[in-house]
């Protein structure tokens, strides 16, 4: 059984900035990438940004230049999100794809003045 626990998540101002973490645990055979995906009020699920076993990475066009994928330890990934505005309030998703894909719970993210 694999766990992905979420934190980092709150109410921020336009213009500010948050870190979200990601811990996973478990029986884990192989980890392929980890990313975070963000699902809004009345809209999908959308990829936000993920990072390969290899370190490559790939963003939504909405947050290149602002938010940035890392691996902190091998089952651990955060995502520094900067130059916040209201249209990334949403409930973001920490995902891990190893086989097949789990999910976190999710960690609200709100944007607002």
């Amino acid at each position: 059984q694999v766990q992905l626990v979420e934190s980092g998540g709150g109410l921020v101002q336009p213009g500010g900035s948050l870190r979200l973490s990601c811990a996973a645990s478990g029986s884990i055979f192989r980890i392929n990438r980890m990313g975070w995906y963000r699902q809004a009020p009345g809209k999908e699920r959308e990829l936000v940004a993920l990072m390969t076993s290899g370190g490559v990475t790939n963003y939504a066009n909405s947050v290149k230049g602002r938010f940035t994928i890392s691996r902190d330890a091998a089952n651990m990934v955060s995502l520094q999100m900067n130059s916040l505005t209201p249209e990334d309030t949403a409930v973001y998703y920490c995902n891990l794809y190893s086989l097949i894909d789990y999910w976190g719970q999710g960690t609200l993210v709100t944007v607002s003045s």
